[in-house]
């Protein structure tokens, strides 16, 4: 583990960084007990404060646990998809908002990573994913049912087609694609969409996976995309036919 500090970054960075370098090599391996602050103070050759600082930059990280008592100390945690998918979705979030990603851009995108998911979900879905899709389109169809909660219902629906791809990496991956990038289109379409239609898609969707057909979750999929991208170029023709305001 590297302990040597230069003066130009931070200490408690550099620290933190030396420790997650160890903790991805294995050098630090899952529930291994890390040196005690005072261990770390010395070897970096910094106040102790300075190490707790660095300690708490990994931990913000979901990258160590703390445990209180005589056995207690830092610990290297396990990291799980479940916490690695929230941290994705918000890192994409801050992404497109910060880095103003146009609409086209944000659906080509998505689409393009949600179509990966099909081949799979068409073999390995389970009732259970079944059951959950089955549920939200149920939801979609509430009477009263808010905005807000449909398009949450929306995201539910999409988040349990990629999960019933059977593959907890390629749901980490599209993490970012269904939490982040469709709650942010479902921002700019819902005044415009018919919930009928989406309903409709979803329901083809539902029903290609429960027979196993590829080519009818990928038409369907394909009218879902067409269907979205036609919705942003309608929103887009409505703001630019305003009148400028004075």
């Amino acid at each position: 583990m590297k302990t040597e500090l230069n003066k130009t970054t931070e200490y408690s960075q550099q620290i933190a960084q030396s420790l997650r370098d160890a903790i991805i090599s294995g050098d630090l391996p899952v529930d291994e007990r890390l040196p005690s602050e005072a261990e770390l103070a010395a070897r970096f050759n910094v106040s102790r404060p300075t190490v707790r600082e660095a300690l708490k930059r990994l931990a913000a990280q979901n990258l160590i646990r703390t445990q209180r008592g005589a056995s207690g100390g830092a610990f290297v945690n396990r990291l799980s998809f479940a916490q690695a998918q929230a941290h994705l979705a918000t890192t994409a979030t801050l992404l497109l908002s910060m880095n103003a990603v146009d609409f086209e851009t944000a659906a080509e995108a998505r689409f393009a990573l949600e179509r990966a998911c099909l081949p799979l979900a068409c073999t390995r879905r389970t009732p259970s994913h079944l059951a959950s899709l089955r549920a939200e389109l149920a939801r979609q169809g509430t009477q009263g049912l808010s905005d807000e909660d449909f398009c949450a219902s929306d995201v539910a629906f999409h988040r349990a087609l990629v999960d019933a791809a059977g593959n907890p990496v390629l749901s980490w991956h599209m993490a970012g694609a269904v939490e982040a990038m469709q709650p942010l289109m479902n921002m700019i379409t819902y005044t415009a969409r018919s919930r009928a239609q989406i309903m409709a898609l979803h329901h083809a969707l539902l029903t290609a996976l429960e027979a196993n057909d590829l080519q009818a979750a990928n038409q369907a999929m394909d009218a879902l995309a067409d269907y979205t991208m036609a919705l942003g170029s309608e929103i887009r023709a409505r703001r630019a036919a305003r009148p400028a305001a004075r």
